[in-house]
């Protein structure tokens, strides 16, 4: 197995992005001061991402035979993510997002509608399955469908594939699907929405952590904002400040 190979199973979405003075409220028309479209989606992201690294990357997915699909496929080009499993579906549109950013706080809202990912199929899945085999990391999120979700997990699971859940948008999802998992990366909103749990303090964080372990997680790593970020598994709790990356925290009291 190449330590080099990653395989990133999401969706792509082309993201129109407003920038706007306030965030408009129901019924109402604001004027806006700025507009980016671009190539996005969570999954898509990190697959570029991961081949700008110099990783050597397979992205799974499913994008439509349209003119979207055409931005997603140039994308992955330039950045020289494999596409051998990217599935292009006739009469499906591709995935799209609009996103509405204040432009002071820089506080947004998003809605995206993943097209015609949402409709890949475990067949799909299983013909990656040798690729998938080969990776170093399968990376996935749940912008797909939770079950597939579940299901490609599983699928590099059972070939001793190191695992990572990326849990965005936060959903709770069952413990099975946890259990797949060697790492699970929310941020705080994202933790609690897995957990129940709120997660306003370290404290809070930490006790989340635990759910996530106890539910069936390898390690559970809650990033934290401005506060850095909490990685804890069953024999160690760290909490790593931001912008002090030197410095290592021990939430354990243990020294």
């Amino acid at each position: 197995m190449s330590q080099a190979n990653v395989t990133v199973m999401g969706i792509f979405a082309l993201d129109v992005a407003f920038r706007t003075p306030r965030l408009p409220v129901w019924g109402e028309t604001v004027v806006g001061s700025g507009l980016q479209i671009g190539p996005g989606g969570k999954g898509s992201n990190q697959a570029v991402g991961a081949a700008r690294l110099g990783a050597r990357t397979t992205f799974l997915s499913k994008i439509g035979a349209d003119a979207f699909g055409e931005i997603a496929l140039k994308a992955y080009r330039d950045a020289g993510v494999n596409t051998d499993f990217l599935v292009r579906a006739e009469g499906e549109a591709t995935g799209a997002a609009a996103i509405l950013v204040q432009e002071d706080s820089g506080e947004n809202a998003i809605v995206v509608c993943p097209g015609a990912a949402e409709a890949l199929t475990r067949e799909e899945i299983d013909r990656a399955a040798a690729r998938i085999g080969e990776s170093a990391c399968f990376l996935t999120q749940f912008e797909l469908p939770i079950a597939r979700v579940e299901y490609g997990l599983g699928v590099a699971r059972r070939r001793g594939v190191r695992t990572i859940l990326n849990p965005a948008p936060g959903l709770p999802c069952p413990d099975s699907l946890l259990g797949l998992c060697d790492y699970v990366t929310p941020n705080e909103s994202e933790a609690e929405a897995l957990t129940g749990k709120p997660v306003a303090t370290l404290d809070e964080a930490e006790v989340a952590a635990d759910e996530l372990l106890r539910r069936g997680a390898g390690h559970a790593v809650i990033t934290l904002g401005a506060r850095g970020v909490l990685v804890k598994s069953a024999r160690i709790s760290q909490h790593i400040e931001a912008f002090d990356v030197g410095r290592v925290v021990d939430t354990t009291g243990a020294g």
